[in-house]
């Protein structure tokens, strides 16, 4: 989506506690859609959740987001700094 698009979905998310952090960067895509070769300039949110979050994250994306089929994957953490895994559990919890 655009800035705006992002931005909105973004605040959205924190302020329902469903992401401790949003990282809005903005990229280029090239992809193929309905049979021919595209390319957009769009923004792509990397959220920091907890896993038991992201049914619900993904719902509240899908609801905010204008294209019929966003990229929503989750990567689960091998290992991280500790103190940072428990900000993300503080800031997330309800």
């Amino acid at each position: 989506p655009d800035r705006d698009t992002s931005e909105e979905i973004s605040r959205q998310v924190l302020n329902r506690r469903l992401a401790a952090c949003a990282n809005m960067f903005q990229i280029q895509s090239i992809y193929r859609w309905e049979g021919q070769v595209q390319e957009e300039n769009e923004f792509a949110i990397l959220f920091k959740i907890r896993d038991e979050d992201f049914e619900e994250m993904k719902r509240e994306v899908l609801r905010l987001h204008p294209y019929e089929v966003p990229c929503i994957v989750r990567y689960q953490i091998a290992e991280g700094h500790a103190p940072y895994l428990e900000w993300i559990s503080e800031s997330t919890t309800r």
